[in-house]
């Protein structure tokens, strides 16, 4: 399968008689083909989703019926309208103030995506890039497995996928027969999925913020999760930031609660107040921040060095009143058995490291029950 043979067949397609086709319009994104699965994008104006939904459903079906070919996503992606000119904004703005007045607004968020066969999902954050979330984050989800739990592990980084690296996984997601649906990959007893299992190693997702967007959520949407059983937590490594993809889990995905991870350092941790901040917003529960990189103790004579400073993510917890779940030094171990996708918890189980990331996964499970928990009813006596 190449790029050619699908650029032939959607030659065939127009989103209306009068349109162009679809390859001649412009609007199609980079196809990626990378052994039997197609993934590119369709940029669309606003008015026109309807119908370029269905010719989207209609058009994964087609590629999926080509020879080689096992899965096909299409991310729509909608253009923004243009902006009222002022003279028009100063005519609506009295009749739209008016109706305001005689109409309550509704407090409707975006609809929630649904996620069959989760019980908990976990986000694991950290709002600035370099402070190792992702390490943390597979060794967190190993350690609630170790910990009795049942878990998966989403990598929410479009641009920067690491978990495939972490985990040592090099194979594709298999297709359900007759469905949409991918099966996770298994690595250490884990469910996983990630961006970095469809494309290839070295392709970058050149993807505006609504691609990404829709990307992720297809991807959350339409992967079998339950196929080993229920989960009983998924953890999500969000990406760095706080910008669509964020809020678009923040928001749209039934997180269970966050955990937000920084160094020492004032430069992290005022990236992290800026993720705990979005969180609240959306009203999910923070479950408490993780020191990673606390202290350096040498190997050679057990001499301890605060290379980023120490304690600073437990003052901050301290200071905005969120639990404060652990300390993780800066270590040999842990950073090499990562490179070779050998997470310490499950290939050093013993040690103290491992120890380190159970605690703060038992931790994490305490936080959560107390956050889901109902309440209490207050009674008046007359």
């Amino acid at each position: 399968m190449t790029q050619d043979k699908i650029l032939e067949l959607l030659k065939q397609y127009k989103v209306s008689p009068e349109a162009p086709d679809l390859v001649s319009s412009g609007r199609l994104s980079e196809i990626i083909v990378n052994d039997g699965t197609i993934t590119f994008s369709i940029t669309i104006p606003a008015k026109q989703a309807a119908a370029y939904e269905e010719l989207c459903k209609l058009l994964e079906e087609k590629i999926e019926a080509l020879e080689g070919v096992e899965k096909a996503m299409i991310v729509l992606t909608a253009e923004r309208e243009p902006s009222q000119s002022q003279g028009e904004a100063a005519r609506n703005a009295a009749p739209q103030a008016q109706r305001a007045r005689q109409t309550p607004p509704k407090s409707q968020g975006p609809a929630k995506i649904e996620i069959s066969g989760v019980r908990n999902i976990i986000a694991v954050s950290s709002a600035k890039g370099g402070v190792g979330k992702s390490t943390t984050a597979v060794n967190l989800a190993l350690a609630l497995q170790a910990n009795g739990q049942r878990v998966g592990i989403l990598d929410a980084d479009i641009y920067g996928p690491s978990i495939p690296r972490l985990l040592n996984i090099n194979e594709q997601p298999t297709v359900v027969p007759n469905t949409r649906i991918m099966n996770p990959i298994e690595a250490y007893g884990l469910v996983a999925m990630s961006i970095g299992l469809l494309v290839e190693q070295d392709t970058p997702m050149v993807w505006r913020g609504p691609i990404a967007v829709s990307a992720l959520t297809q991807m959350i949407r339409d992967v079998a999760w339950a196929t080993k059983g229920e989960l009983d937590t998924l953890v999500v490594d969000m990406p760095p930031g706080t910008g669509d993809i964020q809020l678009t889990m923040a928001q749209q995905v039934p997180l269970s609660g966050s955990v937000i991870v920084s160094t020492p350092q004032d430069l992290a941790l005022i990236d992290a107040r800026k993720g705990i901040e979005m969180f609240r917003k959306v009203n999910i529960p923070i479950l408490g921040i993780v020191e990673n990189m606390s202290y350096f103790s040498c190997p050679t004579c057990g001499t301890r060095h605060d290379i980023f400073g120490h304690g600073g993510a437990r003052e901050t917890a301290r200071k905005i009143n969120v639990p404060f779940l652990g300390e993780i030094p800066l270590h040999m171990d842990i950073r090499e058995r990562s490179d070779l996708g050998q997470p310490i918890v499950i290939s050093d189980p013993e040690s103290d490291h491992a120890m380190i990331y159970r605690n703060i996964a038992e931790g994490m499970v305490k936080q959560m029950a107390g956050a889901m928990k109902p309440a209490p009813k207050i009674m008046f006596e007359e």
